[in-house]
Order: C-alpha cells, then sequence, then structure tokens
C-alpha cells in the first residue's frame, strides 16, 4: 500500500495522439495538475526525432492553457543527463512532461541518471509526471521498448527494458487499441502474472495518485490486466508459439472509471461523455499538423 503521509504523488500517463487543437482534455487535465496559472512546466521532447518541433506544440499549447513558465530540456546523451543545470530545472518545476518518441533512447539517456534522480525527487515531492506515448512507457519500473503488435499473445514477442519506476507493479503500453497491442502486452503479464498489464489508448489519460488510484481522463480507455490467478504455458512455449493464457481478468476502463491498482478493482465509475465531439482524425493528432493549426 502506498505511503500516503507525504505529498499528493500524482502521474499523468497518456497513451499517445491526445488531442491538441480541440478540446484538449487531457493535457488540460496536466496543466491543471502542475498548478494552472501558477505551474511551472518543464518539457523533455528527448524520445522525439523532432524535438524542436515538440517543443514548440506543448508550448503553445500549454502557454494557451494558462500555464506562465514553461521551459525545456533535452539531454543529446548520457553524459548531459549529469548535468547540474538539468535536474536544477526539475527541481523548480510543479510539472514536468515527457514526450513521445523512442521510449528505448529514453532509458539509455535519462535511467539511472541524475537526470532520473531528479525526476523521481520532482514526483515524490509532490510535481506531476506526465508522459506520452514512449514517455508514457517510461514510467514503469519495467518498461516495453519495443515488440510485436497482434491481438494473440505470443512467447518472446516483446523486450523489457529498465523505466523510471514511478509505477510499481505495471507494465505500462500506449496507442494500445490502434496499433493492435493487446497480445503483446498479455503476453508480459503471462510471463509476469506478479504485474499488472496496463494498456493505453490515445487521446487518454490514466491519472494514477499515489501508485493506487487510477482514474481515466479522455476520449477511449484504459485497459489492464490481471494475470496473477491465470494458467499459463509461458514457461514452457517455444520462441513465437501462440501463448496459453486462461483465467486473467480483464478491465475495460473508460472516462469516469475509478480503479484501485492495489486490489486490481472497480472503485467507482460516473458515466461521461466529454469527449464525444473531440475529433478522430489521426491527421490532427500529428505533431507538424498541430503546429500548422495552432500558429493558425
Amino acid at each position: 500500500m502506498a505511503d500516503i503521509s507525504g505529498p499528493r504523488r500524482s502521474l499523468l500517463i497518456i497513451g499517445g495522439a491526445e488531442d491538441k487543437v480541440g478540446r484538449v482534455t487531457v493535457l488540460r487535465r496536466f496543466v491543471r495538475l502542475a498548478g494552472g496559472r501558477k505551474s511551472r512546466i518543464v518539457i523533455i521532447p528527448t524520445a522525439s526525432s523532432v524535438p524542436d518541433e515538440v517543443i514548440d506544440v506543448y508550448r503553445t499549447i500549454f502557454t494557451r492553457l494558462g500555464a506562465p513558465e514553461v521551459t525545456s530540456i533535452n539531454p543529446s546523451n548520457r553524459l548531459a543527463s549529469s548535468d547540474p543545470a538539468l535536474a536544477e530545472a526539475i527541481d523548480s518545476a510543479t510539472g514536468v512532461f515527457i514526450s513521445g518518441g523512442n521510449q528505448l533512447k529514453l532509458s539509455q539517456l535519462i535511467v539511472g541518471t541524475p537526470l532520473g534522480e531528479a525526476l523521481e525527487t520532482a514526483y515524490q515531492r509532490g510535481s506531476v509526471i506526465a508522459g506520452t506515448s514512449a514517455g508514457a512507457s517510461m514510467m514503469s519500473q519495467f518498461m516495453i521498448s519495443m515488440g510485436d503488435e497482434g491481438v494473440t499473445p505470443r512467447q518472446r514477442s516483446s523486450q523489457l527494458t529498465a523505466g523510471l519506476g514511478l509505477l510499481p507493479g505495471v507494465i505500462v503500453d500506449q496507442h494500445f487499441d490502434q496499433r493492435a497491442r493487446y497480445g503483446r502486452l498479455l503476453s508480459l503479464v503471462a510471463g509476469s502474472p506478479n504485474l499488472l498489464g496496463m494498456g493505453i489508448d490515445e487521446d487518454t489519460a490514466a491519472e494514477v495518485t499515489d501508485e493506487r488510484e487510477l482514474s481515466v481522463v479522455g476520449s477511449g480507455a484504459v485497459f489492464v490486466v490481471d494475470a496473477r490467478a491465470a494458467t499459463t504455458d509461458a514457461h514452457l512455449a517455444k520462441r513465437d508459439a501462440p501463448l496459453l493464457v486462461s483465467g486473467a481478468i480483464v478491465h475495460t476502463l473508460p472516462y469516469g472509471a475509478v480503479f484501485d491498482l492495489d486490489t486490481a478493482q472497480l472503485t467507482d465509475f460516473v458515466e461521461r461523455y466529454a469527449d464525444s465531439a473531440v475529433t478522430s482524425s489521426k491527421d490532427r493528432h500529428d505533431t507538424a499538423t498541430a503546429a500548422a493549426a495552432l500558429h493558425h
């Protein structure tokens, strides 16, 4: 059970392709958690191949949502993540936003460095840490760094790498429905049944408080699979063979659902249709298209 004696700890774990030009429900929630008009936000675009565009898009959105101070840091290698100036930037932040891109790059450049330690310290003192797509995967202790897509779980179809460890006991996957990642997440929890699997749809976020209470925000759903009592042949199956997974408990949680990660049980649900008008056009989520729309 999480320690509730200290500051409230918040993670906003986003499945990627969050709305940037409509109601911006998920990003609006991040700015609110970070303190709204009193927030100090740091963007980390390190996973992206177009970091300057990423910074420009998110700075514009956060500023429009009322954030008065939005800065960025972008270490180019692991040694740069030891620069005290980067840790100092995180030390003064009320919210940190980690962009999408290549999550293996995040693990190689940030995890286990002074910058990674600064993120852990900021989280423990109450700064909200948000990540989208690759930035979402990085929240867990064991991060999916690559893997096959598809509905059927298969032996050795995915690879785990060290993440930040802000959300222990959970494996996070993103773009979940849109990229058919059910199989790879199920294959991983079959091999590590003590871990919950969490798959997050695009334009959807799992807001996790004190590593325990999960609240869903956005237009899609958060999928949680509990295989702790399941029967599986993961210890016997050959490479690429379809896996037996029988008896896993599956939870599909839309906006308005509240879920206890310790007990793996739904604790509340209020029917919500607030995001029904959000555009579903994929090209409006692209960074370049969003940048053009925001600066029109």
